[in-house]
């Protein structure tokens, strides 16, 4: 009986656990709705997730209960009613306590490597400003994940909402700080950043499965063409091995382990003159491994100090030693190099640089006009002029496998698809570096995308803020096709869509640089047009001239233009203007303003005129049209 009692009352218990899980089964909530969020402000909000199908959820905020039950599939939503700024605010889930909530704008910063560039690679220019960055009130979410799942994902993997703390700040995207800084600034409100900018992604990787179709099928077919050469190319010459080409540059390199030591010996090895590419200087070498040497003296008094190293750019990858000790390497070619050398390493007097440089083919070197030098406090060593050089590896791999590149739609899967139950204010979009070429497609590429986001995130009208091209390359005497300004020209087109704004940049890179570093400048001006597009200040200046519409006047031709301001400055003699005749060649043209919204253009070689450019170049450094405000016009062609 006793045995029978006691057996009873475990089952009772077994079946009361059961139940009891089953009727407090824990909820999951997605990455994004987590400890420290910001929730968009007069905008209706969804919290949604995951749980058993059926489950009863309840959502506690602001002393309101708002509850439901999961679908068959275990998804479910609640909808939370406007709200003012304001928190820090806690929410329950069941429960999960959600804590530090904030309320203010959010934002979506996306696109490639010049949004995604982070704080600590503009510290040359920021560095007094970085160092007093402490504001809570702007958040940053980000995840890790750089995958291209071929189907849409439902969460990020990782990523959590952090502010804007000292702890913080270097990991944040450098545009998407300056821009919330200038909209906390500004409207004193909470502002959260989600970023999910990825590094030479071109367009069409962010497009959702409908519109995408035509690129990825063009994708799929490029693949399945690259596979059948290379099939072809087994059956005729057999399969070759995996070229490992860090294991052969290693292998064939007689400079390992031997060069980068403080005794190494270096006579005998040839002078070149850097910076500069050492292909320009008669060193042939495209593929494989060269090491730089350089002497330079250093006063008693510095000796025992830490020191930082300036490399400037080198491309591709670089090592570096100093003495013997190693200090630094950076595995391609765009980050700036500043390397710390630790104290006690430099000695009194004479001290040894070793550099080791990998190409893996192009034109390898040492980008001009970057800081070469040894920074000890406020005393500089330069590094420029006589280094001596020596070959290392010379490799000849095998040819390329084809094929590859970012997978249309990809990014979206695993980027933009986890955050569409996410209210935002609007978009701030920095890209086109990878589509550059393809100017003509992006047209419609880039509007199609703008349109999908809209469509994805059920907002029909959500502001889409975007940076067009910078400037790069050394600027071309004469008028020349270009595909940085061809791209140009298609995200000037994009501003056909309601509530899109643009910022110019050519005026704002850097000639050998694709990742210039005034990216506050750059954020300035989109706040400009945040005030404008997405906060209804229809007052405020927020961009440069725009093309509006052309006029052939007795073998001139009259261009007027829009977003003007107080009118176009006149107090210089304009610019990189372009005209062409029948004949579509085009020569330099003289202009000038004649009222406030309109500049005549014309040229003694152009009886006929049909057509006029303006900073038609990937580099327009001459480009000076601009309004009383000084921001910049835009390039433009008046061609279809």
């Amino acid at each position: 009986m006793n045995n029978y009692k006691l057996a009873f009352g475990l089952f009772l218990l077994l079946v009361f656990a059961a139940f009891s899980s089953r009727t407090h089964a824990a909820v999951k909530l997605p990455r994004l709705v987590s400890d420290g969020m910001v929730l968009q402000r007069d905008m209706s909000l969804k919290i949604w997730g995951w749980a058993d199908p059926s489950e009863k959820v309840k959502v506690e905020f602001l002393g309101e209960m708002y509850q439901t039950k999961a679908d068959k599939k275990g998804n479910w939503q609640v909808e939370l009613p406007a709200m003012t700024a304001g928190g820090p605010f806690q929410m329950k889930v069941n429960e999960l306590e959600i804590s530090d909530i904030l309320v203010g704008d959010v934002w979506l910063a996306s696109g490639q490597s010049n949004m995604e560039l982070q704080i600590r690679r503009v510290m040359d220019l920021y560095a007094d400003e970085i160092k007093q960055i402490d504001n809570t009130n702007i958040r940053l979410f980000r995840s890790s994940t750089r995958k291209e799942p071929d189907t849409a994902q439902a969460d990020y993997p990782d990523g959590s909402w952090l502010p804007a703390t000292p702890e913080n700040i270097m990991d944040f995207s450098a545009v998407a700080w300056f821009f919330a800084n200038e909209l906390h600034q500004k409207n004193q409100v909470p502002v959260g950043i989600i970023s999910t900018a990825i590094g030479g992604s071109p367009a069409e990787a962010w497009l959702s499965e409908e519109p995408v179709t035509e690129y990825l099928d063009n994708w799929l077919a490029n693949q399945a063409r690259m596979d059948s050469i290379r099939a072809k190319r087994i059956a005729e010459e057999g399969e070759t091995p995996p070229f490992n080409w860090g294991l052969e540059v290693n292998k064939n390199d007689p400079g390992v382990g031997r060069w980068s030591k403080a005794d190494v010996d270096v006579t005998g090895w040839p002078t070149i003159s850097l910076p500069g590419y050492w292909s320009d200087k008669g060193v042939d070498l495209r593929n494989g491994s060269i090491w730089f040497y350089k002497e330079f003296e250093v006063a008693d008094s510095l000796a025992a100090k830490e020191a930082i190293l300036r490399l400037g750019r080198i491309i591709d990858s670089d090592s570096a030693f100093v003495n013997g000790t190693f200090v630094g390497t950076i595995s391609y070619q765009y980050p700036p190099r500043i390397y710390t050398i630790p104290k006690g390493v430099l000695k009194p007097g004479k001290n040894k640089l070793m550099v080791r440089v990998f190409s893996q083919g192009g034109r390898g070197g040492f980008v001009e006009e970057k800081p070469y030098e040894v920074r000890i406090g406020s005393q500089t060593v330069d590094l420029t002029g006589d280094w001596n050089y020596h070959i290392g590896a010379v490799l000849n791999p095998p040819r390329g496998q084809g094929g590859g590149g970012f997978k249309p739609g990809g990014l979206y899967n695993s980027l933009i698809h986890p955050a569409l139950g996410y209210s935002l204010k609007g978009v701030i979009w920095y890209q086109g570096e990878t589509n550059a070429g393809r100017g003509m497609e992006y047209r419609q590429l880039f509007k199609d995308l703008i349109t999908d986001w809209r469509t994805q995130f059920d907002q029909p009208k959500l502001p889409f803020l975007f940076v067009q091209l910078a400037n790069l390359g050394i600027p071309n005497k004469q008028p020349v096709e270009s595909g940085w300004a061809t791209l140009r020209d298609a995200q000037r087109r994009a501003l056909e869509l309601p509530n899109t704004g643009m910022v110019v940049a050519f005026d704002l890179g850097e000639w050998n640089d694709i990742h210039p570093l005034n990216k506050k400048e750059v954020a300035r001006r989109l706040a400009l047009e945040a005030q404008r597009v997405a906060y209804g200040n229809d007052m405020v200046v927020s961009s440069g001239p725009l093309y509006e519409s052309m006029k052939v006047e007795d073998g001139s031709i009259v261009l007027t233009f829009s977003s003007v301001g107080s009118g176009l400055f006149a107090n210089s003699l304009l610019q990189d203007f372009q005209i062409a005749g029948e004949d579509g060649r085009f020569v330099w043209a003289n202009a000038v303003v004649l009222s406030k919204n309109t500049v005549k253009v014309w040229s003694r070689s152009v009886d006929q005129p049909t057509a006029v450019r303006y900073a038609w170049d990937d580099n327009p450094a001459d480009a000076n049209l601009k309004n009383k405000e000084g921001l910049p016009a835009s390039p433009f062609t008046t061609e279809d």
